[in-house]
Order: C-alpha cells, then structure tokens, then sequence
C-alpha cells in the first residue's frame, strides 16, 4: 500500500460534487495525487473518483479491493450511485453515435453545432440534434474557452425560433438543453407552447421527500421545538407508523395527548422504571441531585444510577430557600427511604455550600451510606483552574480569536471546512473549561491543514482575509510558538480529560477506574515537566480541587478492588489505600459477623488463591470489567465479592440530564393541583425517555449527532470559540444562506473519549499518592 507521507494534503474543491468526495481524503505531490479511504485508509495512486466509489461499494474488481471498515450507509449509497452511473454511461455512449450518425447526414452549408451531453440528460429512444446557444463552433469546438455554459441551451430562444432545432424523423419527441432547464417539444405541434419539463429519473422520488422534509420542518418550527428532535430515538418510529397502514387513522387531539396516551406513557415509563430498580438489590446503587438553573429558577433533579441505567425520580424547586439546607435534607431522606437504605451506597452532589451540609446530615442519619463529590465537577474546576495560568490564558485568547473569527464568515468558514476536509476546528466536550483544551487539540491536529490555506492563492484572493481578523489569523497559524504552547497545554491536560471521558463515560461505571486515572494524569504531568518546581504548580491545582476525592473511602476502594490495578503493585501497596478499603467495609456491611468474613476472604484475595489464581482469571483481569471478574471467578469468596460488585457498579458522577431536557418553569406556575399533577407526570415521562435514550445511544457505538459549533444547542460549551466580538452590523456582507452544506467527516481525531484501556498497569511512583491535607 502506498503512503502519503511526502504528499501534502489538498482541499476538496467544491465543484467536486460526486458524493464519494466526503469519504477520502486527497494528498498532492506537484502533479501526482492520491485518495485515501477514510475509513480503512486504503491509498490509492490512480483510478480517480471511480475507483474510491467501487472501494466503498465493496465491489470486487481489478480497479479496486473491496473496503472492509465502511459503514452499511455509506456502501448503499455508492452501489447505488453506481448503479445509476452505469445507464447514463450507455445513453452518453448512443447520444454520441446519434451526433455522429446526424453529422454526416447533415448538409455541410448546416451551421447547426454539436455540443456534450450533460450527465443527467434523459435523452428520447432516438436521439435529437444539440445545438450551442452560440450555434458558431465546431462539433469538437471550444468547449474549453466557452466552460459550462456551452452546456445549456436557453429554451426560451428555442421556442421562439424552431428553425434551430433539427430532429431525427422517427423520434416523436426531441430534447432540446442540458441539464435542469431541459424541454421536451413536440415534433408535431412545434412552437412555444409545446415547451414543457423534461421529467427526471429519480426526480418523482426526489420530490416526494423533500415535500416530506419540509413537513417536518414547518412543523417544528411552529411550534417552536429544538431542531434535534429529529435526532430522537422516536422520531423515526414515529414516521414509520404514520407511513404505515395508520396513516388511514385519525390523528390524536390535545385531549388525547392529555389524557390516556399520557396515562398510558406514564404506565411504561413506571414498568421500565422498576425493571431497573429491581437490580438495586444486587449492585447497589448512587442517588444523583443534579442541580439546574434558569433565569428565575434553581431546580434539584433526584436521580438513582446503577449498571442498567439513570431513572428520574422526582424535582424540587430550590428558587426559595437556597440558603438553607434543611429543605434538600428532607427530599433527600425521602429519596434514600423510598429507593431503599440497603440499596443505596453514596449520595453524589456538587460542592456547593448547602449541598455538603445537607448531604452529610443524611451520611450522619444514614451511617451505611457516604456522601460523594461530583467527580466531573471537581475536574471542571481543575481545568478551570489551569486557564488562570497565564501563558495557558495567552494561548487560549490567541486561538479564540481565530475560531471566532471562522466562524463568523461565510466565506472563510466555507474555506475553513473544504481545506479540513469537513472537520470542525473546534470541538465541544462536556464542559466549558474541558472545551477549551479539546479545541486546542483539535487545532493542532489541523495545524498543516490550517497552514496550507493562509499560504493558498484562495486566501489571499479573499477579501476576508484583509480584516484584522484575517490579519491575525494568519499571523498566529504562522506563529510556531503559538503552536508549541499548545502542544504543551495538550499534553498536561490530556490525562485530566481522560480521567473526565472515565467519569463521564456510560458505558461502564466509573468507580473502578477514577483513581488509577487520576494517579496517571498526575504521573503524566511530573515525567512532562521534569523539574519537582514546575510539577508542583499544576499538582498544587489537583490536590486542591480532588483532596476529598483523592481520600474517599468509595474511590479508593474501587481502585483496590480492580484487579486489573491491585495485581500489578510489585511493592507493598500505601496504606492509605488498604485503610480506605477497611472503612468501606466497616460502613457498607453493618454485620459485623460478616465484615470479619469479609477481612478473611481479603487474604485469598491478596495471594490469588483458589479460583483467584486460575490462568482464565488472570487474563481475565483486564478483559473484563471488574464488577464482572468478580461475579465470574470471587464465588470462593462470597461475601467480598458481593460487597465488591457493589462497590465497583458504582458511578462518580451527579451530571444526569442536560440542561435543554428540563423545563420545569411551568409546572410550578401552575396553581391547580390536578393539572400540576399531571404536568409533574408528564416531565417524569420525558425526564426517563431522554435518559432512556441516552442509555441506547452509549450502547450504539456507531451513533454520532453532528452538532454544529454555531447552532443555538452548542452554546451552552462553545459560546466563547465562537461568538462574536463586534455588534452584528459589521458582518453585513456574511450570510449563513451561502455555507456549504455540512458533510460530517467520521474520521477519528484524537484519542478516545473513554480512555480505561490506556491506564496500564505499574504504580510505582509513591510521591503521587502522598498529598498534602488542605484545612
């Protein structure tokens, strides 16, 4: 297989309308190019377009080996896109042996000229004759010299004047122009009123889903709902029914909305509910207060996490007591009552004054549970942190400026998108602090893309490029030191976002893997920096913002009971840890008969004895998540197994619903009790939908929603890399009517969001576990 690496990667230039462009990448060196699959990254020296098109179709041929890693998507719209190639090439084929067959019948005085055929001409059973607007060249003429417009004939001019027009006898029909504006006349009836639309192939087709699209569109846009509705896990059920026999069916009323279909939903939304609260039992489980804010209103979300999913349960309106605590104290008891005492074995809230306080009266009228800090929200105030430093500061300014600048033109995001092959230069993640180094290392990944277009003929061409926004762009994307400061940044922060991707992950719970991520990213920033003084700045930060997290017994526990972590200390392991595992111990297990199992069956633990020490066992170490090795092979140790199947099934954070999943404002508004019933029923309904969904989406590996960086939804993280600086006036000459249409590139960038795999094992460095107690 060949390899780019001395070929410079080029734009994809937007008259390449083929769609088999948005799944390669081009690479140029002088004349020579070559495409790259963005999927198996398969290069091909030759062929063109065609030979990638077959490649994704998985077509066997002598062009082309089949592509083994393109989605079933992508294959079905290149074999059917080769499919309708094939037929237009055979009509191409008879329209040129007709020009040819009519040019030497024709008398040589005929000033009547010949021109190509369009590719979407749908040419009658015997072909017509094509004359140029011009009517002057030659049949091989300057089709150069003239360009596209040689390729259309204005049917106007063609009906007022039918002497242009030469026809072969036997056709009862004869075309005249190419492409969209083709007509068919009637050889019969020849004038201008016999000018009508040549109909397309496909195009009925074509017109039944965009009278569909925009259905929809007028549809949510008047009632005012986000435009990633269509993103829902039930839209297209939703359509599948109506296009199905139940289109025949009356459509439901408001009443209907408001009475048994929402009966109804609250019923299987209840079922679902306790099919999950059904394992709490076995695994345990978290209770989440998710705090959200509006303008008027402060709302605590009660949640209850376990390995089968996030459920809703219940909302309070704090908007008039957030200065005392005694209120959450009394929905959270309510809460731990209702899931169960035995059940629940940590309540996660964020760090605010009035949430400590009343989670740690309930740790103290619950002494079998523990109050947790959000995990995620403790990282955010580490990275938060780390852009107060000033040189992290600089660089983040100086690349703001650009993003900001991109995407505030038309023109120059247009440009942006072609020379980056569709890839966004900046890249959300779950917060604001952790956006802004994730869209530095984006930045930097597409650094040479970003070089070749300030130093291309096409950006010194554009007028965009003349402000001083295009100014500073181009001096910055020239800056080598402005790109060393990233790289830096990037490497000291990309462990932390790790430990954040661990956190946040739902794919597996979190418990087992914080600490050891924590301890990496810490390890990670000392062998960067070298030097105990430079180190210590950023170690100062972590220790500041993770103290109570770098102690708590939970965390703690989670990392001793990983085996995958425990196997691989080749000496004694810090006692601080060992201790922490006893403190679990003591509070989860109230029977003391059965803590002393439990320190007996820590031993065989300790030495991997009996089933412990199998060879299926120790590879099973890091194939497994760790809840499961325990439930496969701690059967010889039941009581430590249990225990530590509930400790390890446990997550680390309280960040449950988004932000735009809770409108709450109305339900209290609301002064009649039965409707503010029913309005409290209708958000549990969608509150346990949307986490349903987001369930179903962490299992779909293959699920990705484009979220595009200036859209109102991406706000809420990117607001700061893409707003603007100046009043709107100034942008006169940008219009959002004029931007590309957005081809999401999947080409992976980056590491990985859940990086567990890359943890390793080997914990050596005592200097990372030894923090100082901050009063």
């Amino acid at each position: 297989m060949a390899s780019p690496s001395r070929f410079e990667p080029a734009p994809i230039k937007s008259r390449k309308q083929d769609p088999a462009w948005k799944h390669c990448h081009v690479f140029k060196d002088g004349e020579k190019v070559q495409l790259k699959c963005v999927y198996c990254s398969k290069v091909f020296r030759g062929g063109g377009i065609h030979r990638i098109k077959e490649h994704l179709a998985t077509i066997k041929s002598s062009n082309a080996s089949p592509c083994t890693s393109v989605p079933p998507d992508v294959r079905d719209q290149m074999q059917e896109n080769l499919d309708s190639v094939t037929p237009k090439r055979r009509k191409t084929q008879k329209i040129g042996e007709g020009k040819m067959r009519i040019a030497n019948e024709s008398d040589a005085n005929t000033e009547l000229q010949f021109i190509e055929a369009a590719d979407n001409l749908q040419p009658s059973s015997a072909s017509g004759l094509f004359v140029s607007p011009e009517g002057t060249s030659s049949a091989t003429g300057d089709r150069k010299k003239r360009g596209r417009k040689s390729s259309f004939t204005n049917a106007n001019a063609v009906a007022a004047n039918p002497t242009l027009l030469v026809a072969d006898a036997a056709a009862p029909l004869n075309t005249v122009g190419l492409g969209v504006g083709a007509v068919c006349l009637n050889k019969t009836e020849f004038g201008a009123d016999a000018v009508a639309p040549l109909n397309d192939t496909g195009s009925g087709a074509k017109q039944v889903n965009n009278q569909l699209h925009m259905a929809i569109g007028r549809f949510l846009f008047d009632i005012g709902a986000p435009l990633d509705a269509v993103n829902s896990v039930y839209f297209q059920p939703m359509i599948d029914a109506l296009v199905s026999g139940a289109s025949n069916s009356p459509m439901p009323s408001q009443n209907d909305l408001r009475g048994w279909i929402l009966k109804n939903s609250v019923e299987e939304v209840k079922a679902d509910v306790g099919k999950i609260a059904a394992t709490w039992a076995k695994t345990g489980c978290s209770v989440l207060v998710d705090q959200q804010k509006t303008e008027t209103k402060v709302m605590f979300n009660f949640l209850v996490n376990c390995p089968e999913g996030t459920v809703f349960l219940k909302s309070m309106d704090a908007s008039g007591f957030l200065s005392s605590s005694d209120a959450l104290y009394e929905h959270l008891k309510q809460v731990v009552e209702e899931v169960g005492v035995n059940n629940v074995l940590q309540v996660i809230t964020n760090i605010e004054e009035q949430c400590v306080i009343a989670t740690r009266r309930l740790a103290d009228a619950f002494p079998s549970l523990y109050w947790t800090p959000c995990a995620s929200c403790c990282l955010d105030m580490i990275l938060r942190d780390f852009t107060k430093l000033d040189w992290i500061d600089t660089v983040i300014d100086q690349a703001r400026s650009m993003t900001r600048f991109v995407y505030n033109h038309s023109v120059v995001l247009n440009m942006v998108r072609r020379y980056t092959f569709g890839i966004d230069v900046v890249e959300p993640a779950v917060t604001r602090s952790a956006t802004n180094f994730t869209t530095l290392r984006r930045l930097v990944e597409l650094k040479h893309n970003l070089q070749s277009m300030v130093t291309s003929q096409e950006w010194v061409d554009c007028p965009d490029s003349k402000k001083p926004g295009g100014l500073e762009m181009l001096d910055i994307v020239s800056n080598e030191s402005f790109w060393s400061s990233c790289v830096l940044a990037i490497r000291l922060t990309n462990p932390l976002l790790r430990v954040l991707g661990i956190v946040c992950s739902k794919k597996q719970p979190a418990m087992g893997y914080v600490y050891a991520a924590m301890y990496r990213a810490k390890e990670t920033i000392k062998k960067e920096l070298v030097k105990r003084d430079a180190y210590m700045i950023y170690w100062e930060i972590i220790d500041r913002c993770w103290q109570q997290l770098w102690r708590h017994p939970l965390h703690v526990s989670g990392f001793y009971l990983n085996p995958k972590f425990f196997y691989s200390f080749e000496l004694d392991m810090p006692k601080e840890i060992h201790s922490g595992m006893l403190d679990c111990i003591e509070r989860l297990v109230p029977d003391i008969r059965v803590q002393d199992k439990i320190v007996k069956e820590l031993h065989s633990y300790k030495n991997a004895v009996g089933d412990f020490g199998r060879k299926m066992a120790i590879r099973a170490r890091e194939a497994l998540l760790p809840a499961e090795w325990w439930s496969t092979y701690g059967a010889s140790c039941p009581n430590l197994a249990r225990l530590a199947v509930r400790i390890l099934s446990q997550t680390c954070s309280s960040q449950g619903l988004n932000q735009n999943q809770a409108p709450f404002e109305q339900i209290n508004d609301v002064r009649n009790c039965l409707e503010h019933q029913r309005l409290r029923d209708l958000f549990f309904v969608r509150c346990n939908l949307q986490l349903k969904q987001t369930n179903r989406a962490c299992e779909d590996k293959d699920q990705h929603n484009y979220l595009d960086p200036i859209s109102f939804d991406a706000m809420s993280v990117l607001e700061e890399w893409v707003r603007s600086d100046v009043y709107f006036e100034e942008f006169s000459n940008s219009d959002w009517m004029v931007l590309d249409q957005v081809a999401v590139n999947t080409m992976r960038l980056g590491p990985p969001v859940d990086g567990v795999d890359e943890l390793g094992a080997g914990f050596d460095d005592y200097e990372v576990f030894d923090t100082r107690d901050d009063e």
